[in-house]
């Protein structure tokens, strides 16, 4: 039977979570990874310098002599994270939390991303399916959220079409339905016109060249972001034809 633990800094499902990487629990899911973070390095995570007895402080003196607090919520707290040193927590769901809040802080991840990273350490498959299904719960972990900004970053900072997003996807684990309702925010449209743009930028740097290396060049670099030949041959043949190219024959596969 799935044992449940309780973490009372995350919301109950249904609470005031606010979207992805927004919800309250991922706040103060993120804080405790900053205290402990702070604690593993000695720093004092509040009161500067000078602090005496906060939390940073005794977690340091924690860290240093590799043993625990005894009963404090500050102690359990630094206890948090992957196992390392004399002082690992034996808790393997207090474990596989603070793995994920290490791992989602700065970015976010898929499931399978965080799943993979638990197995790594080892951690046993009842902790990681309790964990990550908690998170889900609270916003920490959605992968349609995920797919959806790794399309619009990945198409208009490298110009990526839906095939190369597709694959990238894939890689993350990301469930196909969820990539296919990523990627149908990209029409024909779009893609053809990033597409142009991106022949565009590229066009000056292949003057001098012959029409055959050019045309190999501009298409060979639309075919590594995922276009297909047919769109990739039209645009290149439209920008050629600009720059006053003949471009009788080009009409064949590349």
């Amino acid at each position: 039977m799935t044992r449940r633990t309780e973490w009372p800094d995350s919301p109950e499902p249904g609470g005031p979570a606010s979207g992805y990487g927004a919800a309250d629990g991922f706040a103060a899911e993120r804080g405790a990874a900053a205290d402990e973070d702070g604690a593993r390095s000695g720093r004092r995570s509040r009161g500067g310098p000078g602090a005496r007895g906060g939390f940073g402080e005794g977690a340091g003196r924690r860290g240093r002599s590799g043993t625990r607090g005894s009963g404090s919520p500050s102690s359990s707290r630094a206890g948090e994270g992957e196992p390392r040193g004399s002082g690992e927590p034996r808790d393997p769901v207090e474990q596989a939390r603070g793995i994920c809040l290490r791992l989602l802080t700065g970015t976010p991840r898929t499931r399978k991303q965080l799943a993979d990273a638990l197995r790594k350490r080892e951690i046993p498959d009842e902790a990681a399916e309790e964990v990550l299904s908690r998170f889900e719960d609270v916003g920490l972990i959605d992968d349609a959220a995920f797919a959806g900004a790794w399309v619009e970053s990945r198409h208009h900072g490298r110009g990526l079409a839906r095939r190369a997003l597709v694959r990238e996807l894939r890689t993350k684990g990301v469930d196909s339905a969820v990539i296919d309702e990523a990627v149908g925010q990209l029409d024909a449209d779009r893609e053809e016109e990033t597409a142009r743009e991106l022949v565009a930028r590229k066009l000056r740097s292949t003057r001098g060249l012959d029409r055959d290396k050019r045309l190999r060049r501009l298409a060979g670099m639309l075919a590594r972001k995922g276009y297909g030949e047919g769109m990739a041959l039209r645009v290149v043949r439209q920008a050629l034809e600009e720059e006053g190219e003949d471009t009788e024959g080009l009409d064949e596969p590349f």
